[in-house]
């Protein structure tokens, strides 16, 4: 009887420390993340800002070549390809020049959302260090939470926090 007892104890105290285990959502979590919307909102008009000024060039560049079109009609053959041969390597240094500012925009894109993940990932740990979690996993698409239950998903506790520390930057 004193085993049972024995044992029955250790369960009910085995039982009482379990480690304490949450998820988060990432897609919910980055999404209603005030910095993470204003990155992105930060991203898109760089990218129309760029659009623009490509399309700009390009209908100037086509101009151009229309109008070196009407101007070689009576010019002789060797100076015509000379002259369209000209244009055509203006026209790849003006392609070059564009990728090399796309790209570059991509890249300060992603340099601040590295940086939005990173403070992200500090603050779950934060979140997760001062309120005793053991282990908080990754929900939603792409997650390793396949399930859980509600009230272990402190994606909203967290996003708060983060919310909470941009408005304050």
């Amino acid at each position: 009887m004193k085993n049972w007892i024995g044992l029955l104890t250790f369960l009910i105290l085995a039982s009482c420390q379990q480690e304490k285990i949450a998820y988060v959502d990432n897609v919910k979590l980055m999404d209603g993340y005030k910095k993470k919307q204003e990155v992105d909102a930060s991203f898109q008009l760089k990218s129309e800002a760029f659009a623009r000024k490509r399309d700009s060039i390009s209908q100037a560049f086509q101009l151009e070549a229309q109008q070196l079109q009407t101007s070689t009609e009576g010019m002789a053959q060797d100076k015509a390809q000379e002259a369209f041969g000209i244009l055509q390597q203006k026209g790849q240094m003006m392609g070059q020049q564009l990728q090399q500012e796309e790209q570059q925009i991509q890249r300060m894109g992603q340099m601040k959302m590295d940086s939005v993940v990173t403070e992200v990932r500090e603050t779950i740990q934060e979140y997760g260090t001062a309120n005793g979690y053991r282990f908080i996993l990754t929900g939603g698409e792409g997650g390793s939470v396949l399930y859980g239950d509600e009230a272990s998903d402190i994606t909203e506790q967290v996003l708060s926090q983060l919310n909470d520390k941009a408005s304050k930057e």
